[in-house]
């Protein structure tokens, strides 16, 4: 076996778009998407002239996200009540505001259902002059959104919450990384990012609201994962790194508030009685390969599947072993399986989500990003302008087929555009030995990450008896960068 070094000219971005189109995508804006488009672009601000708002533009509201990112979803501010308890608003772009449904946008949007996140490029699911501008919270714009109101306990219990449209505008948009290391460094605390007064005293409010939010969620069952996320360095067409992204203080801190915000959500459209989608992550059925990973590092798991017993199992070892902790995660999520969205119309069609311990849940707080979250906002805009709902149940099952079918399509071009990346990083390492995780065993292959580099790829020779969750070492036999595939032979 033998290197299949790219050609020269290999194209990355070129690539990732053959893969949106062999999937289904469509990669491009129609021309009556681009004409609606141009429309919106000459009268930016008339949405949000919109009557009965209500104007937040005073609370020092902030978004933390990604530094490259700039199709921001939501954002956040907390107050500290007089009994103790922390107010909490999450305030969720108006994308509705100007992509109506039906429309040429709205069905350009239905086609892909998600922006698809493939590495050396960034298929957007709205028009960049939308997702990244007039629907993006940006900093000190003035900007429409959904809010969502919860009081937070000191228990972690939401006791009361609201939901309304409301004008605001981001004061500090923030990244992870940055936000991250200040939580993280001991007091005295250094100035929080940013330069805008009382941001530092806002930010510490909104991470105890979360740490209550974490606390009694931890108690349900819910799962806590230390997943990590490479993405290709990519200099004059060529990858010349896969760089981590890993779980800190800050994306915690917005993780519960999502969680929280889209639990609301789902359960007031649940007691009012409106058809909706929910996400929902059913018992794993592979349950029994839990349970035997967890024997084998000394553990007892219930042959039945128990939330609270596996969420207390990941606790006692992300303390006892938190470098390989990422390991264990990637095994056990993959042995979860992928969650899909369910029409929801009453109690009698809830499947709960697994990973969550949520009785009920939704996606409601990306809707620049998500097909599913922009329903779930006309949906939620109707309920509260007293309105019959803008879908009938069989529309919602349709989404809900398309979501799903397009989120599996996505994550294949993202699994292989990972790979092409790597690929193209390793053509030169023909031969090197690697220490290895075993993320996939099936009929059509054994497949491992790579520790270092955080590559995967498929084992071609002396697979027999591999599982997913086992340690491995493998020698790299070949490349083929087109098509992404990185062979190993396991070293006996």
């Amino acid at each position: 076996m033998h290197s299949s070094a790219p050609h020269p000219e290999f194209d990355l971005h070129a690539r990732a778009f053959r893969a949106m189109r062999e999937e289904g995508f469509v990669p491009t804006l129609p021309p009556q998407a681009a004409s609606e488009l141009r429309a919106i672009e000459a009268d930016p601000t008339r949405p949000l002239h919109t009557s009965g708002v209500r104007d937040l533009r005073s609370l020092l509201w902030s978004s933390i996200d990604n530094r490259e990112s700039r199709d921001l979803d939501q954002v956040e501010v907390a107050e500290r009540l007089p009994n103790g308890n922390i107010l909490l608003r999450v305030g969720i772009a108006d994308v509705d505001a100007y992509v109506s449904k039906g429309s040429a946008l709205d069905r350009h949007a239905f086609d892909n259902t998600s922006t698809v996140y493939a590495g050396v490029a960034i298929f957007p699911m709205l028009p960049e002059p939308l997702s990244t501008d007039l629907t993006s919270l940006l900093q000190d714009r003035d900007r429409l959104a959904v809010v969502v109101e919860m009081e937070v306990n000191r228990s972690g219990e939401v006791v009361n919450q609201a939901v309304y449209r409301a004008l605001l505008r981001n004061r500090a948009q923030l990244v992870y990384e940055e936000v991250g290391e200040w939580l993280e460094t001991k007091p005295p605390r250094a100035h929080a990012p940013g330069s805008v007064p009382g941001l530092e005293s806002q930010l510490l409010l909104q991470e105890e609201a979360a740490e209550r939010l974490q606390t009694l969620r931890t108690q349900r069952g819910a799962l806590d994962f230390e997943t990590v996320e490479a993405y290709p360095v990519v200099q004059h067409g060529r990858v010349i790194e896969l760089r981590l992204q890993q779980k800190n203080a800050a994306k915690r801190l917005i993780e519960n508030l999502m969680i929280a915000a889209n639990t609301v959500i789902a359960s007031l459209l649940l007691k009012a009685g409106v058809p909706s989608l929910q996400r929902v992550v059913q018992s794993p059925e592979r349950w029994p390969r839990i349970v035997a990973l967890a024997h084998g590092l000394g553990y007892h798991l219930p042959d039945t599947a128990d939330p609270v017993a596996l969420s207390e199992f990941l606790a006692a070892r992300r303390a006892k072993d938190p470098v390989h902790f990422a390991d264990l995660s990637l095994s056990i999520v993959k042995l979860l399986g992928p969650g899909d969205y369910s029409l929801v119309r009453s109690e009698a069609d809830i499947h709960g989500h697994f990973g969550l311990a949520a009785y009920s849940y939704t996606h409601s707080t990306a809707p620049n990003r998500r097909y599913t979250d922009l329903i779930i906002q006309r949906l939620l805009k109707a309920y509260l302008a007293h309105q019959p709902s803008p879908y009938t149940p069989d529309e919602l099952t349709a989404i809900a087929h398309q979501c799903n079918v397009r989120e599996s399509g996505s994550r294949k071009i993202e699994r292989l555009m990972r790979k092409v990346a790597a690929a193209d990083l390793l053509h030169t390492h023909i031969d090197q030995v690697y220490d290895a995780i075993v993320t996939g065993a099936m009929a059509k292959g054994t497949f491992v990450r790579l520790l270092h580099p955080p590559v995967e790829g498929r084992v071609v020779v002396h697979e027999e008896g591999l599982d997913v969750g086992d340690r491995t070492r493998v020698r790299l036999v070949q490349t083929d960068v087109e098509h992404g595939f990185i062979d190993f032979v396991a070293v006996p």
